[in-house]
């Protein structure tokens, strides 16, 4: 399993956010999660225009072995879907901290985007206490 990128945040649900010059953010699932799902078939999105509260699932992940919700850990606006992912799920094996991301999401007016979110050290933590 590869460390995760350090330019990022992690939610303890796997997902990844790295804050972008305009002042959105790329969502994403980290390569543990996109391991655990095994080879993934089918990705669903909410489309772009789309609110959603903290917390709130903003796409499904389909794999061979199950089908699992991604969240955004704040109040979000989805500003566009990474349309690769409709025609090669498997982007999300391949590359799932680079061209495998989903969502951009637009913090919602007073949201907190890295509230509760770990760092790249902190996650990798979790990830070996989990195993312990």
């Amino acid at each position: 399993m590869n460390s995760p990128p350090s330019d990022r945040r992690y939610t303890r649900t796997h997902e990844w956010l790295r804050a972008e010059n305009d002042g959105t953010y790329l969502l994403g699932i980290t390569d543990h999660a996109q391991s655990a799902l095994g080879d993934v078939v089918f990705v669903e999105v909410k489309p772009a225009g789309t609110t959603v509260e903290a917390g709130g699932s903003v796409a499904v992940v389909e794999s061979v072995k199950a089908a699992s919700d991604v969240y955004t850990p704040f109040a979000a606006e989805i500003v566009a879907a990474n349309a690769d992912l409709a025609q090669r799920p498997e982007v999300l094996n391949q590359d799932p901290y680079g061209d495998g991301w989903i969502l951009r999401l637009k913090p919602a007016d007073g949201s907190d985007p890295g509230a509760g979110l770990l760092d790249a050290s902190s996650y990798s933590r979790s990830l070996e206490d989990a195993h312990d």
